[in-house]
């Protein structure tokens, strides 16, 4: 920054830095002495700055030392073995100490010293003996001490190589024409003198030795301002680079009329500059008036207390500077902005080249200030805290207004709007560099209906807050864009293919989340990514971008995976273009195994990062699976197994659909098997152990076993099949023979009228061939070719998975509806009715009652031919009394039945009422409520708390049996009797 670096000159020229300045780090090396000081640079250099040391430590130091700095200690003298074993050393920095007292041979073994520093001490007098051994001395500092005079000795005239000087102090209280005499044939870079707050004398001629190019003044003129007049005098006519003047009133503001810059126009000085100190309108005026006859071309005006002059009057005829020619001008860090308006004009500025104005806080800019800036070229007005409305009016005309300005920094102010700042520079036609940067600009509210000076082609924006629609407010005929630190976290890409001349963009530091591919920017040469979020990047991002030569996109949180890995091969190889910050801002962020791992050194496996090759080995793969599987499926015959799975899963399908649909859940049986007569070995010896021998059996129906004698073949059929949730058809070329089967196929095809054919299970016991089947056995051909059946295996091992197949299409077994009740109900309700009679008749066995309850079940043969069966009853009719004793049992039932609720069913009041009426004789306990109850829970089998016609009738089948078994024992009696 000019400003510091101006500053800092000022600073070293005088010696009066303010604050230490450590020597730069350096790589610890062992010291010869453990001390406070830090021995580095391989025992040439010592760090002993801020110890607080009360003496120079020179025990620790080797010989080897160099430099050493001892600043900011608390020294008090130097002796002369201070520095008496360190023959190789040049540099010794003492400032900032407490020293009063040098010994005359304290440097007598130092002759190499090039640089001595001993600014801001305590010296009464100028060590000048102590000075005499360092001939090869070229910079010292020994100003700001107690010294009450500055005449140097004459031993000084013999540093020849002597370029920087700094010498006086407070008390001194002027110069003498013999102070500097010694020095009339040393030509030096630098030279500043300090005197007194209060300066008492000055004698002409006393700088007239002085060689120099930099001469620095710190000296306060406010007792003897005519003083100045003899100073400009001496050094009259001599060239300068740098004249600087520090604190010329220090106390008060010059208030005579005499010109004392009037000497001004006779010195050649590229810079003068005025460092702190007062001015007002009259004593800047007199230094303008002089300056515009002057070669000099720079002004710097910093720290300065400016304050308008009550006695300066405005005569209305124009300001007196109208010819200040400088090529800058510098107005840094002054108390009062109407500095800017000296003598209520603008026209000082009027052939300014480059004109900075920082930190004077302006709150406004008047629409004639604009006009007088003709000359303009360079304009910074960056640190001001300006906000638009403070540059911009609406009010002003800017058309024709800086015509010759190329560069304008506004930067670090209180900016907003783009729009009003695009506004007043659109007129401003040879302007090419804008410089926005550290403002408060990027809302999307304020960045619209831009219109921009079309030969805009550098605009500097970091350090703002810009959202992504606000891009679509710059100009398009930008050659270089920074929008680094301006908190993106997207780009429009709509900005970026206007602008086609575009060439250089610094996207730095932003929170841009992903680089959109296809970017387009045909011009773009240079991008700077580095410092963002995103973790993926890859060349199709770039591939619209023919020009692009230099990329910077590191730090940046990195997935290494093989597209990050092919995008740095191939721009390292293939590609022009360079990656300016590799290798080491690249690193993995992700995944947590590689977190921190340099880019470089990521090297994927090449299959991983080959599609080509990757999908080369999954074809092979997926081959050779294939081939495996089939020879698997040929020698285990999967086939059939994934076939037979298949149908367990429709079958599973089915039942859930179902069940869901709300089909009755409870049958008599399980399946009704149809099947051929010469098929009854398979089904006896295969089919009825595998379903009704488990753990939870099926109960089936076959006609052998389970037809009602009594019936007609064909009613048999019927019933049982309607009583059964599914029916399993035994497919065999003797089913297709059987007469019957084709009934009882016929018979549940009706049945499956109006529901699904799911309930029809087909099991081909033997392969049948659909075509060779009779015509008569269509619906068989159709079934066969549209249902899906389930295959007896031949294989033994293939036999089990048959069975899971047949369970799983016949669902689970759940419970059915018996038309006989188990022995064990029986006998549970025998057991109650026994205990109800005890005293009516003798007690009959458990056993005996267990055996006569058991149902006699009579075998049932059919031949499959109906030719030989004239459909005669198996049994003969029953008589006509007990069609009278059936008849008056259901009438009975249902007069009590229909009474409440439920008119088919015994409520438990209503058993109450029929036992106190109808069985009172028979049942002791049928006025017993207890004993109700203990009937009423051995009769409930679906726990419904109420009694159906079938669970009534078991009742009247005990009681039958116990009266029965009374009755004989009686007869038993009685016979025995008569015997006798």
């Amino acid at each position: 920054m000019m400003i510091g670096k101006l500053i800092n000159f000022s600073a070293l020229l005088l010696g009066t830095l303010t604050s230490p300045t450590p020597s730069p780090p350096s790589p610890p090396t062992t010291n010869i002495e453990k001390g406070p000081c830090h021995i580095f640079n391989s025992g040439r250099s010592a760090n002993c700055l801020g110890q607080q040391l009360g003496s120079v430590p020179w025990k620790q130091f080797p010989s080897t030392l160099e430099a050493i700095d001892l600043s900011y200690n608390r020294l008090q003298a130097i002796h002369a073995d201070d520095f008496l074993q360190l023959p190789q050393l040049r540099i010794l920095r003492l400032q900032y100490n407490n020293i009063s007292h040098i010994d005359d041979d304290a440097f007598k073994n130092n002759t190499l010293m090039e640089e001595l520093n001993i600014f801001n001490n305590s010296l009464q007098e100028i060590p000048a003996t102590a000075l005499t051994p360092l001939l090869n001395l070229k910079q010292l500092y020994m100003s700001n001490n107690f010294y009450k005079h500055a005449t140097l000795a004459d031993s000084f005239s013999k540093f020849v190589k002597l370029k920087v000087l700094s010498m006086g102090g407070p008390l001194v209280m002027g110069l003498k024409k013999e102070d500097f005499q010694p020095l009339k044939n040393i030509r030096l870079h630098g030279f500043a003198i300090k005197c007194s707050s209060n300066l008492s004398y000055y004698e002409p001629g006393s700088l007239e030795v002085i060689q120099t190019l930099q001469m620095g003044f710190d000296m306060a003129i406010d007792q003897r301002p005519n003083a100045l007049i003899d100073m400009l005098r001496d050094i009259a006519n001599k060239k300068f680079s740098i004249i600087q003047f520090r604190n010329l009133f220090e106390f008060m503001y010059y208030m005579g009329e005499k010109d004392i810059f009037q000497g001004l126009g006779d010195i050649s000085a590229n810079q003068i500059i005025f460092h702190r100190g007062k001015f007002n309108e009259n004593l800047l005026k007199m230094a303008l008036t002089n300056l515009q006859v002057s070669s000099i071309k720079r002004l710097t005006l910093q720290y300065i207390d400016f304050a308008r002059s009550p006695t300066f009057v405005d005569s209305g005829a124009g300001s007196s500077i109208t010819n200040l020619a400088l090529d800058n001008l510098d107005l840094w860090y002054i108390s009062n902005p109407d500095v800017l308006r000296f003598d209520w004009r603008f026209t000082w500025f009027n052939k300014i080249k480059q004109l900075s104005i920082q930190y004077v806080y302006f709150n406004s800019v008047p629409c004639d200030a604009w006009v007088e800036m003709e000359g303009v070229k360079f304009m910074d007005i960056s640190n001001n805290r300006l906000k638009d409305e403070f540059v911009f009016n609406q009010q002003c005309v800017y058309k024709g207004t800086m015509p010759n300005l190329h560069t304008f920094n506004m930067s670090s102010n209180e900016l907003a709007s783009l729009k009003d700042l695009s506004l007043l520079t659109r007129e401003f036609r040879q302007m090419q560099v804008l410089d926005l940067s550290n403002n408060k600009l990027g809302s999307a509210e304020k960045s619209r209906d831009c219109v921009w000076q079309q030969n805009l082609t550098r605009l500097i924006l970091h350090h703002n807050k810009f959202e992504s629609e606000a891009l679509r407010c710059l100009p398009i005929t930008l050659h270089y864009l920074d929008l680094s630190y301006c908190d993106l976290d997207q780009l429009d890409m709509t900005y970026f293919k206007k602008a086609t001349s575009l060439k250089e963009l610094l996207l730095s530091g932003n929170k841009i989340k992903f680089i959109p591919s296809k970017w387009e920017s045909p011009s773009l040469q240079s991008l700077a990514l580095d410092g963002n979020s995103f973790g993926l990047i890859s060349k199709e991002s770039f591939q619209d971008m023919p020009q692009l030569s230099r990329l910077r996109a590191g730090n940046n949180p990195y997935h290494c995976t093989c597209e990050l890995y092919v995008f740095v091969q191939d721009t390292m190889s293939k590609t022009k273009v360079n990656l300016t910050d590799w290798p080491w801002n690249y690193r993995c962020y992700h995944p947590e195994a590689l977190l921190n791992t340099v880019v470089s050194k990521y090297f994927p496996g090449q299959v991983a990062c080959d599609i080509r090759l990757v999908i080369i080995i999954c074809v092979a793969t997926t081959t050779v699976v294939i081939l495996i599987l089939m020879l698997i499926c040929y020698i285990f015959d999967l086939p059939w197994y994934t076939k037979a799975t298949y149908q367990i899963i429709r079958a599973k399908y089915r039942a859930h659909k179902e069940k869901a649909a709300g089909e009755p859940g409870t049958f008599t049986y399980h399946a009704f098997i149809s099947y051929s007569h010469s098929d009854a070995e398979w089904v006896r010896d295969e089919l009825l152990p595998s379903l009704e021998n488990n753990r939870n059996p099926y109960h089936l129906c076959i006609h052998e076993r389970d037809f009602m004698p009594g019936k007609w073949i064909i009613d048999n059929i019927i019933d049982n099949i309607e009583s059964s949730r599914k029916v399993i058809f035994v497919l065999s070329i003797n089913f297709v023979n059987s007469e019957w089967c084709n009934y009882e196929l016929y018979f549940a095809q009706q049945r499956a009228m109006g529901k699904t054919f799911s309930d029809i299970i087909l099991v081909l016991k033997e392969p049948i061939d659909p075509s060779s089947l009779p015509s008569k056995y269509c619906k068989l051909k159709k079934m066969l070719s549209t249902k899906t059946y389930i295959e007896w295996p031949q294989h033994v091992n293939q036999q089990a998975f048959f069975w899971e197949q047949l369970k799983s299409v016949l669902g689970k077994p759940t419970m059915t509806r018996s038309r006989m009740h188990s022995a064990k109900s029986r006998t549970s309700s025998v057991r109650s009715i026994s205990l109800m009679m005890e005293d009516q008749r003798p007690e009959v066995s458990m056993h005996n009652m267990d055996k006569e309850a058991e149902p006699k079940i009579e075998i049932i043969k059919r031949n499959d031919d109906l030719s030989n069966d004239k459909q005669i009853p198996v049994v003969a009719l029953m008589n006509s009394q007990l069609e009278q004793a059936i008849e008056g049992l259901i009438k009975v039932f249902h007069s009590y039945s229909s009474k409440e609720g439920d008119k088919y069913k015994l409520s438990k009041v209503e058993l109450k009422s029929l036992l106190e009426t109808e069985l009172k004789d028979l049942m002791a306990c049928a006025n017993d409520p207890k004993g109700i109850d203990e009937i009423m829970s051995d009769l409930d089998e679906n726990g419904d708390q109420e009694l159906d016609f079938q669970e009534f009738v078991v009742l009247v089948a005990a009681l039958t049996v116990a009266c029965n078994d009374f009755f004989e024992e009686f007869c038993k009696k009685e016979g025995k009797k008569a015997g006798k």
